[in-house]
C-alpha cells in the first residue's frame, strides 16, 4: 500500500492518510485482518512526522476501522470494507455536489451539465478499456 502526500492539496496531512487508507480498504486493497504498517514504517514511507501517523491511526481506531492486535499492531477490522465504501461514497458525492454547484452558478443548464458528465464519463470508460 502506497501512500502519497501532497503538502499543497489544503487538506491536513492526517487527514490524507485516513482518506488514502479508506480508500484502499474500500477497494479491497487493505482487506480485513490484514496488518497497517506500523507508526514508524508508514512515517518513513510518507516523509511524515511519527505523530501524524499516530493522529490518523487513532483516528482510524476510533471510527472502528482498525482495530489493535496486542503486541502485532494495527488490523484492518471486519466491518471496515462497508463503511469505508459508504465513506468514499460520501466523499465523492460532496465533490459531485461542489462542481455541480459551480457549473449551475456558471448558467450552464442542466442539459449541458449531464452532456459534460456523460462525455467525461465515456471518455474514462475508454481509458480503462485501453
Amino acid at each position: 500500500m502506497i501512500i502519497s502526500i501532497d503538502a499543497s492539496n489544503g487538506l491536513a496531512i492526517y487527514d490524507q492518510i485516513v482518506r488514502q487508507i479508506k480508500f484502499a480498504i474500500a477497494s479491497e486493497v487493505l482487506r480485513p485482518g490484514e496488518m497497517v504498517p506500523s507508526v514508524r514504517e508508514m512515517a518513513k514511507q510518507t516523509a511524515v512526522n511519527p505523530n501524524t501517523v499516530s493522529r490518523a491511526y487513532r483516528e482510524l481506531q476510533s471510527e472502528g476501522i482498525l482495530e489493535v492486535v496486542r503486541g502485532t499492531g494495527l488490523q484492518v477490522t471486519k466491518t471496515a470494507v462497508k463503511q469505508c465504501r459508504k465513506d468514499r461514497q460520501g466523499l465523492i458525492q460532496e465533490r459531485l455536489r461542489a462542481v455541480l454547484e459551480e457549473a449551475q452558478q456558471s448558467q450552464l443548464g442542466d442539459d449541458e451539465i449531464r452532456q459534460l458528465f456523460e462525455s467525461e464519463l465515456a471518455r474514462l470508460n475508454e481509458k480503462g478499456d485501453a
